[in-house]
């Protein structure tokens, strides 16, 4: 399990990185089969650069495997370093004034660090979280290489939930990795592996542990994350508030929870246990 280190090798290649607010953009993942249609399109689209093609492919991949098309998100994966073996420059487009030509069969670290992550995920969903972490493990030392912590940090968090025996080595190189960060979108790894790092803690019996965890995710969801993972992050510290035994504060947070989303079946269930077997007025 070694994790490449800030002297490793960087790409050659003197591509910029696509950005991932353009990816963001383009995801909902409510709604894969829309995702898949947009990330199709964009792919397809010769009028943008070799590389940004490639890197919408990888997340035209992900979303054809949150629609159980495996076999498809892996051919999609399989397909995308043809698109460099005769690039003629690094738009994708003839250019003798390019400064930073791209050779044919070179596939950029970046495009080679998103395909490897999309494989391993394309595992895990198919049940297959083992045959992942080869993928996942690649992935951090291409995007090590490409000179992207973000990617880097994907890659970890994955691992982290993935690789047996060595889920907290891996969140702590990501935990690691985020010291002295300060792109938002980068930092926002932190609520996934804090969030990770309390299941694994908490189901490993160290409940107490893990709702540090937990509580720094929320603080992480706060100030960088989602409406979503601020939802979930505290719906986790309050079940493991349950497992600690204090289920007052425990219910005081699962029914904040609920007047925010009161068809949200986590937390009905939880008030369903917190509840069960509490006298009423009518005992």
């Amino acid at each position: 399990m070694d994790a490449p280190t800030s002297s490793d090798r960087v790409d050659p290649v003197g591509l910029e990185p696509v950005d991932q607010a353009l990816i963001d953009r383009m995801w909902d993942f409510a709604d894969p089969d829309g995702s898949a249609d947009r990330f199709r399109a964009a792919s397809d689209d010769v009028l943008r650069p070799t590389a940004e093609r490639a890197v919408l492919a990888t997340q035209l991949a992900r979303a054809l495997g949150l629609q159980g098309r495996f076999d498809e998100a892996f051919a999609v994966l399989d397909g995308i370093p043809a698109a460099f073996e005769a690039v003629p420059d690094a738009a994708g487009r003839p250019d003798e004034a390019s400064v930073a030509p791209i050779a044919a069969g070179e596939v950029p670290a970046e495009v080679r660090a998103r395909i490897a992550i999309e494989r391993g995920r394309l595992h895990v969903a198919d049940s297959r979280p083992a045959d992942a972490v080869p993928d996942l493990t690649l992935a951090v030392r291409e995007a090590a290489q490409a000179a992207s912590p973000f990617l880097v940090l994907d890659a970890l968090h994955m691992l982290a939930l993935h690789d047996a025996g060595h889920e907290e080595e891996w969140a702590a190189e990501g935990l690691d990795l985020l010291e002295g960060r300060r792109d938002p979108r980068t930092l926002r790894w932190g609520i996934a592996l804090h969030h990770n790092l309390g299941w694994v803690k908490h189901d490993g019996g160290r409940a107490g542990a893990a709702l540090v965890d937990f509580e720094r995710a929320v603080e992480i969801a706060d100030r960088y994350g989602s409406a979503e993972q601020q939802q979930v992050t505290r719906w986790s510290v309050g079940r493991c508030l349950r497992t600690l035994g204090r289920t007052d504060e425990a219910l005081d947070l699962q029914r904040s929870l609920v007047a925010l989303r009161p068809d949200d079946p986590y937390v009905l269930a939880e008030l369903e246990a917190l509840t069960a077997g509490r006298p009423t007025i009518e005992a």
